[in-house]
Parts: C-alpha cells; sequence; structure tokens
C-alpha cells in the first residue's frame, strides 16, 4: 500500500461516483509511509449544493418507505462490511494509520451499529395523549427531520462516520456526509459505496470530500441551507462551537460529540496492577488519537509510587511502528502538523517545569508512549486536548482531592475510576462531571446502543442507536375528532 491504492476517491452524489465541479484533486498520503495513499476530489460549495439537491429530491420517498426495506438494506450492508474485514482493516491503516486492534474495534462496532440500527425501522413512532376535550383523539407523532448535515473526522474514521449517518438514515431521513480531508475513504466513500451496493435509493446519502484547508466552504454552505435540519458533528471543540453559533444562528439543532481531556481516577484502595493495565490501554490505545483516551491519570499518593514504576516501565515497551504489524501498538500520528504539535507541547511543558518520565522525542512519524509528571496549569498539555500518545501524571491526597482534581477542567466527555469498592466508585460517577463515567475501568469504551456524548465543552446531545429517535426526528402533534366540536362564536 506504498503507491496509489485507488485511481481516486470521487464524491457520491444522487447515486453517481463524480468528479468535483472545480476538477481539482489533492492527494491523499499513507501517514506510515508518508506516500500518495489515494488522489481525491477536492469539492467546494457548488458539489456541497448539487449534494443538497440530490438529498432534498431524495427525502419525501424515503421518508415514506416500508419499514422492512429500510431493515432488509441496513442489514445487507451489515453482512456486505463483515464479509469484507481484511479489505477494510488494509483501509484503514493506509488511510488513517489505524493498528490492527482498533481497526478490529471499528469493525466490531460498525457491524454492530448496522444490525441494531435495522431495527430502528421498528421502533414506536409515537403515543396517544389525552386529551380534555371531549371527543378528540390527540396524537404525538415523530417523523424524520429531512436532510441531516453530518461532519466525521478522521481518527476513527469508519465509526464516526457511520454513527454519523446510519441512524439518521434509519430513521427516515437523507444524508450529507463530509468527511475529513484526512479519511476520505473509510470515513466517507466506503460507507456510501456500502450503503449503495445494499440497495439504498439514490439520493439517500451523499458524500462531498475536500482538500486540507478547505472544509469552510463545505460545510458552511451545508449548515446554511434552509433545505438542512439537523447538523451532526464529531471534531474538535474549537470547531464544534463555531459550527453550534453558525447552527444558532440559522435556527437548527446540532448534535455535538467534542474534544475530551478525559481522567482516569485510581484511589488508594485500588489493585494496582489491574489499575496500570487499564491506563496502558486508556492512554495508548489508537496510538493516543481517539477523543476517549486517557490523557490525566490521577493517582492517590499512597499508591502513587508504586504505580508511576510500574506504568511508565509498560509505557517504555510499547511496540512503535508500522501500523499493519499485528504487534505494533503505536503507529504513525495523522500527519507532520499533528507530530510537530506533539514536539511543541511536550517541549513547552517540560521547559515550564514537568518531569518527562519516558518518550518525547519523535522517531520518524510516530511519537512514542509519553509520560510526564508535575506539569503546570499554564502548559498547554494540562488543559487542552492533545491528540496523541501523551499523558499526565498527578498525584491526590485522596479520593476527593481526585475528585476535585478531574471536575477542573472545561471538559466532560468520559472518565474511568478504579477502586476496589465499586459502590464508591459508583458515588464518584455520580459526582463527575462527565457524560460518561466507567467505573473498573479507562475511558475508551463504546456500544452502538449507548448514549455516547459530554457535558461542558465536550458537546451537546447524544449518539447511540437508543436515542437516534429522539435526535434526528422531530414531535407532531396531531388530533383528530369523530364528531362536530362546539365553538363558543
Amino acid at each position: 500500500m506504498d503507491q496509489v491504492f485507488l485511481e481516486g476517491v470521487r464524491h457520491h452524489i444522487g447515486g453517481g461516483w463524480v468528479d468535483a465541479a472545480n476538477g481539482r484533486t489533492y492527494d491523499k498520503l499513507n501517514p506510515w509511509t508518508g506516500r500518495v495513499f489515494a488522489r481525491v476530489a477536492a469539492g467546494d460549495a457548488d458539489d456541497a449544493l448539487a449534494a443538497l439537491d440530490a438529498a432534498d429530491k431524495a427525502f419525501p420517498a424515503w421518508a415514506q418507505s416500508l419499514p422492512v426495506e429500510r431493515q432488509r438494506i441496513l442489514l445487507r450492508a451489515a453482512d456486505a462490511l463483515d464479509r469484507r474485514r481484511d479489505e477494510v482493516r488494509g483501509l484503514l491503516a493506509a488511510e488513517t494509520g489505524c493498528g490492527v486492534h482498533f481497526a478490529g474495534v471499528q469493525l466490531d462496532f460498525c457491524v454492530n451499529l448496522l444490525r441494531q440500527a435495522a431495527g430502528l425501522a421498528y421502533a414506536p413512532a409515537g403515543q396517544i395523549l389525552p386529551s380534555d376535550l371531549a371527543g378528540t383523539r390527540a396524537l404525538a407523532m415523530r417523523r424524520p427531520v429531512g436532510v441531516v448535515a453530518a461532519i466525521a473526522p478522521w481518527n476513527a474514521s469508519l465509526v464516526l462516520a457511520g454513527r454519523a449517518v446510519v441512524a439518521p438514515i434509519a430513521t427516515g431521513n437523507t444524508v450529507v456526509l463530509k468527511p475529513s480531508e484526512e479519511a476520505p475513504l473509510t470515513g466517507g466513500a466506503l460507507w456510501a459505496e456500502l450503503l449503495a451496493d445494499a440497495g439504498l435509493p439514490d439520493g439517500v446519502l451523499n458524500v462531498v470530500t475536500h482538500a486540507p484547508g478547505e472544509a469552510g466552504a463545505v460545510a458552511e454552505t451545508l449548515i446554511a441551507d434552509p433545505r438542512v435540519r439537523r447538523i451532526s458533528f464529531t471534531g474538535s471543540t474549537v470547531t464544534g462551537r463555531r459550527i453550534a453559533e453558525t447552527a444558532g444562528r440559522h435556527l437548527k439543532r446540532a448534535v455535538l460529540q467534542l474534544g475530551g481531556h478525559n481522567p482516569l481516577l485510581v484511589l488508594g484502595d485500588a489493585d494496582v496492577g489491574q489499575a496500570v493495565d487499564a491506563a496502558v490501554y486508556g492512554a495508548f490505545v489508537h496510538s493516543g488519537q481517539t477523543c476517549m483516551c486517557a490523557r490525566r491519570l490521577i493517582v492517590d499518593r499512597s499508591i502513587a509510587p508504586d504505580f508511576t514504576a510500574r506504568f511508565v516501565a509498560r509505557a517504555a515497551e510499547l511496540p512503535v511502528g508500522d501500523p499493519s504489524d499485528p504487534a505494533t501498538v503505536v503507529g504513525p500520528v495523522i500527519n507532520e502538523w499533528a507530530l510537530s504539535l506533539l514536539v511543541r507541547r511536550v517541549r513547552e511543558a517540560v521547559d515550564l517545569g514537568a518531569r518527562l518520565l519516558t518518550g518525547g522525542v519523535p522517531s520518524g512519524r510516530c511519537f512514542p508512549p509519553t509520560v510526564l509528571t508535575g506539569v503546570p496549569p499554564e502548559a498547554e498539555l494540562a488543559f487542552d486536548e492533545t491528540f496523541g500518545p501523551v499523558v499526565l501524571l498527578e498525584e491526590a491526597d485522596d479520593a476527593e482531592d481526585a475528585l476535585r482534581r478531574a471536575n477542573a477542567s472545561d471538559f466532560g466527555l468520559t472518565a474511568g475510576v478504579i477502586t476496589g469498592d465499586p459502590y464508591r466508585g459508583l458515588d464518584l460517577a455520580r459526582r463527575l462531571r462527565a457524560g460518561i463515567v466507567h467505573v473498573n475501568d479507562q475511558p475508551v469504551n463504546d456500544e452502538p446502543q449507548m448514549p455516547f456524548g459530554g457535558v461542558k465543552d465536550s458537546g451537546a446531545g447524544r449518539f447511540g442507536i437508543g436515542f437516534a429517535a429522539e435526535e434526528f426526528t422531530e414531535v407532531q402533534w396531531v388530533t383528530a375528532r369523530q364528531e362536530t366540536r362546539p365553538y363558543p362564536f
């Protein structure tokens, strides 16, 4: 996969594969080899409008489609993805540097996502309401909103694009998907291909790609267009805030899953071996490039020396290198800019007085597992999300001090608590200001049916098959009378 893997990744609009209207392309590079992975359509606002035209045209018929039709399409797509595991695993490695383990996690999630979403077509669509008007029958009916604009990132490209499109489609909406320029295939075109081959009607899912630095024209066109009634966004808090502000001006609801600066609390009664295992996985899975990764390990002072010695030793031994090698744990970061940001932030923290316990020096396109302690609050690592295999260690006096430290962050996506007393852990979970808390586990967990999402600067709304009806449908109040109603005048 060190050559041009495809002739080109093109837009998928109205059921057809088309070039960008402006005729431009860009080269997507393999993050491990640095060579061209694919040439990709570099779309702009004109392509976004064409995709919106197709989605809007397809909506009336799709909204009225039979439940069995939607179910069969989604189940066929699930079976096809399941059969293509080896191929997709290779694409994930070549396009995003995704290792074998995390590629399997993504594939398992997406196959389950499609199969669970197939049942949404038969989910209850409303309820009967009591009315105080004699002879009136009142209903609250859920109906699809229309066109959904879905904006997905690169880091868990298969999962996050799938999550953005599958539930809206299953509930009768049509979608325009804008994948990241770093994952135009596994985060975009692959989903269009899977669903089209499974029988999805033309125009129900449309994909528009763009060159690096040119997301704004496509995204702004999608958000501003009156035909778009919901926005689904996963990405950075900075970008999410801009999207929310723009959506608010257009009175549109946005489901936002944003960044995280996730804590893992290790209490004094924890099994240190279990805690180290959890922390190593939570900090370094997928090279630390997920929004759920543990960024801060807050360890009770009584066990901190033992925990730190074991954790640092494990981190230093993790295999680094080629993401297609099953032994690799930490592969390449996504691009040169991401690598330079890691170098700069680690150097800044050390210059401000932090102590580097392991790592910190890049090796080719990889950044090794890196552990710092004593990071001052003014360092960017201390307060901002940093995508990569970098984790901060800090000591807490007790559980209450650990809780205070965890809650001091502006973020509130996910957290973990390791303790010998799960009931104590549940009490702390109730008081942690996070949308997700895992007791006796690390923060990296997800299932298609769970209410995934954060609080504070980590977003608003919840993804998850069980919650899609609320996010991607609207309630309509309908009444019917069997007899003439008397009016006072």
